[in-house]
């Protein structure tokens, strides 16, 4: 008699549970989130002078090689800037954080003969709140905030015009999640005195917030 065919038994690999793949997709996303935050928050936080990346040499060239078109339409070499702090603001006569000027003003009073200088540039690409010709803008600041430090000629700091200097800045200190752009007025990149472009600055931050920053670049006074 022909022997009976024992049944076959099919194994089947076990599936994961949903509470299982729940977990990794969370655990994914958190490790997501956290590299996310430790690259924003690397990129505010203050870095001492010479501790940028390891293409500061190239990257401090290439700030030198750059000018600044100032309001009687002569250029500002920023090779004639090597060895101060710079602090690049693009500023608006019509916005709300437009009293920075006052607190912008207090810090040329008092770094300015220790090696800062503010370097201001107007720029009407937030809300149209920058709209008058260059004398008006110089007029308006120096008249009801007694600015004496450079305030240049009006350029745009995003777009395919934006000005060579801002190019530089927005590549070398990127905002928020990476992103290039310069998200409203009054955002401030301070650069130390070899050309590092070491921070940059959201429009709510005050000048004077960044006095200590700037107190951690100069030399102690004799």
């Amino acid at each position: 008699m022909p022997n009976p065919q024992k049944p076959t038994h099919r194994r089947y690999a076990a599936r994961p549970s949903h509470g299982s793949i729940r977990a990794v997709v969370l655990a994914l996303l958190a490790v997501t989130t956290l590299s996310v935050l430790l690259g924003f928050f690397a990129n505010l936080t203050f870095r001492p002078q010479g501790s940028a990346n390891p293409m500061n040499s190239i990257n401090t060239q290439h700030w030198y090689s750059l000018a600044a078109k100032q309001m009687d339409g002569t250029s500002l070499p920023i090779e004639s800037l090597r060895g101060r702090i710079v602090l690049v603001v693009n500023v608006a006569s019509r916005c709300g954080f437009t009293p920075q000027y006052k607190q912008l003003q207090e810090l040329h009073d008092r770094y300015s003969s220790r090696g800062l200088t503010i370097l201001a540039f107007p720029c009407n690409q937030f809300g149209g709140q920058e709209p008058g010709e260059d004398n008006q803008i110089l007029e308006f600041c120096s008249t009801n905030y007694g600015v004496t430090f450079p305030v240049m000629s009006k350029i745009q700091v995003n777009g395919p015009q934006a000005d060579p200097i801002y190019v530089h800045l927005k590549k070398q200190s990127p905002g928020l999640l990476g992103s290039e752009a310069i998200k409203w007025n009054f955002t401030k990149f301070l650069v130390d005195q070899s050309g590092n472009v070491l921070t940059r600055y959201a429009s709510t931050t005050s000048p004077s917030d960044i006095a200590r920053d700037i107190e951690k670049l100069l030399t102690p006074e004799a």
